[in-house]
């Protein structure tokens, strides 16, 4: 099944962009997904094409009008998931990655200015997302970074399927730090187990790693961590052998 992404969008050259290299742009040559760009202008019924205009009460900048969102959108919604990348939307995880992932694709809706008309949330099935907590100049980039992760766990484009197995967020908890050669370099060595071949000793290690790492680096990760361990029965039986 071929992941099928549609971005719409005021900037369709900007797709694929950086996709079409390296690992996503040969599953894109090979079919693995595809991608096609909708133009919103296009469906501006006036003359000027205007998509825009100032928001309703007085304010900087200008919004996106939901007529015009609504028809670019609806010529190409078929029960996909929709996504509208938006500073106001809920935070993106490796979670819904994987959910996106396993399905056949996803109509992505790229804002601009100060964003949308709140209409066209409360018109259609629209899931707002967000990258992080900072602002971008539009949703474009925010489309990319989506798009990068649901292709990356696509089968056969990371090649063996547990490639991403162990990376950050996927057990709840940041990656542990990896090394490689030269075993020594300025003066630091590669961790000696690590070097042991011991690999009872090196999957403790890198859980260790990991959970010292998360703990301090990302506190709001490890007390999410922290509290699905405790209320799962393995947990629970930890907690109350702790104890």
């Amino acid at each position: 099944m071929t992941f099928a992404a549609t971005v719409l969008t005021l900037y369709p050259e900007m797709f694929p962009g950086p996709l079409g290299l390296s690992l996503a742009g040969r599953a894109l040559t090979e079919g693995k997904w595809s991608c096609d760009t909708v133009h919103i202008r296009a469906f501006a019924a006036d003359r000027h094409r205007t998509v825009d205009d100032p928001p309703a009460g007085g304010g900087a900048g200008m919004v996106l009008r939901a007529d015009v969102v609504a028809a670019a959108l609806d010529t190409v919604a078929d029960g996909r998931p929709v996504l509208a990348m938006t500073p106001r939307g809920a935070p993106l995880t490796q979670p819904r990655i994987r959910a996106l992932a396993a399905g056949a694709g996803a109509i992505i809706l790229c804002g601009r200015f100060e964003g949308f008309d709140e209409r066209i949330f409360e018109a259609r099935d629209i899931e707002q997302i967000s990258i992080g907590d900072y602002v971008l100049s539009g949703g474009e980039i925010g489309a990319l970074v989506l798009l990068d992760a649901c292709i990356r766990l696509l089968p056969g484009v990371m090649g063996a399927p547990s490639s991403g197995d162990d990376e950050s967020f996927e057990s709840g908890l940041l990656e542990y730090p990896h090394y490689t050669r030269p075993s020594m370099w300025e003066g630091r060595t590669i961790p000696e187990v690590l070097r042991s071949g011991d690999h009872a000793r090196i999957k403790a290690w890198r859980k260790a790693r990991a959970e010292t790492d998360t703990r301090l680096r990302r506190p709001d990760l490890w007390e999410r961590h922290e509290g699905a361990r405790v209320q799962s029965p393995s947990g629970a039986r930890q907690r109350h052998e702790d104890d």
